[in-house]
């Protein structure tokens, strides 16, 4: 074989090319889609931080007008109403635009596992090269005069390039390596979105939409495992009252104290789903309707002490058969049949 012919070495060279720039573009891709979703994430922050403002400038004119016979006071009062309302709409728009990021990076991690197994391809293919390399210029070595400058010459520069593709393949499998690290984390953050986006902003606790599913699962498998399960329907007693009379900054930190007295006597997996302005449902898994109803008991006379409210609970059991909505109805009865006698005691 002549050191002038380059044999298979042209194939691997355009192979090698194109799947160079599949990974470079690639690569481009992945940074445009990084920095949009950059960008719209600032945006999201940006909405976040205008809700907190209004929600800020509104407790502090409820604390300035509340109980304020001036008239210009007490239509500040009554704007904070508008401007709570632009707040919670501010909210809801970045909950939505967070979801759809959060569905772009799931893709994007798609896309960098991909960008890494193409990584992975070139470098194999790097290796074949320059072992193809290393054969041609044992080739040229052999058909020429051992003594001749231009072979020796031809050998050297295949052996050289042959070093150059080895040092570019383990520097593609290393780029293939942090494409796997990058993509895991977007799958972290991801989860991280997921989770935020679909838990109650003042509470903390799961937002409707995906607590149903939460309360399913559970259900599901107390009745798969043949366990008690025991479901409440929590009210917030006046609530109303206290934002009529104390302004929304008093009922919000109302709220917050019913969650944590209702998590003062659940289990750590137990969840807390807000359905609703004041109402919750809670599920007290593997325990009778006896033990639930001792501890929401407990549950009651804590919040009565530390906030000086009151809950109302309807309780129900899991029954085989039952479904979310069936066992969420009968909840729901009891604590109508709740309300009704404690208002024919005066309450």
């Amino acid at each position: 074989m002549s050191w002038r012919a380059r044999g298979k070495g042209d194939q691997t060279d355009q192979t090698v090319s194109d799947r160079d720039q599949s990974a470079a573009d690639a690569d481009q891709s992945a940074s445009d889609t990084d920095q949009t979703a950059s960008d719209r994430e600032q945006a999201a922050a940006e909405a976040d931080q205008r809700a907190s403002d209004r929600d800020q400038r509104a407790a502090n004119h409820d604390l300035a007008g509340f109980g304020d016979p001036d008239p210009s006071r007490r239509r500040a009062f009554e704007d904070t109403r508008s401007q709570r309302s632009e707040g919670t709409l501010d909210r809801q728009m970045t909950a939505l635009v967070r979801a759809q990021i959060s569905e772009e990076r799931d893709s994007q991690a798609e896309r960098r596992d991909e960008h890494a197994i193409a990584r992975d391809l070139v470098a194999d293919d790097r290796d074949r090269e320059a072992e193809q390399r290393d054969r041609e210029a044992e080739d040229v070595l052999e058909s020429e005069p051992a003594e001749s400058p231009a072979a020796i010459e031809a050998a050297k520069a295949l052996r050289q390039r042959a070093a150059e593709d080895r040092h570019r393949a383990a520097e593609d499998r290393h780029r293939a390596g942090e494409d796997r690290t990058q993509a895991a984390r977007e799958r972290h953050e991801l989860y991280d979105q997921l989770e935020s986006a679909h838990l109650d902003e003042l509470t903390g606790v799961y937002r409707r939409k995906l607590g149903e599913a939460v309360l399913l699962h559970e259900i599901q498998r107390a009745q798969r495992l043949r366990r008690d399960l025991v479901l409440a329907y929590v009210d917030v007693d006046g609530l109303k009252a206290v934002n009529d009379s104390s302004g929304h900054a008093a009922g919000d930190e109302l709220l917050r104290n019913a969650v944590a007295a209702l998590r003062s006597r659940l289990s750590p997996h137990d969840p807390i789903v807000r359905f609703g302005g004041d109402e919750f449902v809670c599920i007290f898994t593997n325990i009778t309707l006896e033990e639930g109803r001792r501890r929401l008991e407990e549950a009651n006379e804590l919040l009565s002490q530390t906030a000086g409210s009151s809950i109302t609970v309807g309780l129900a059991a899991v029954q085989q058969g039952d479904t979310l909505e069936a066992l969420l109805a009968r909840g729901d009865q009891a604590l109508v049949g709740a309300k009704q006698r404690l208002g024919a005691k005066g309450h």
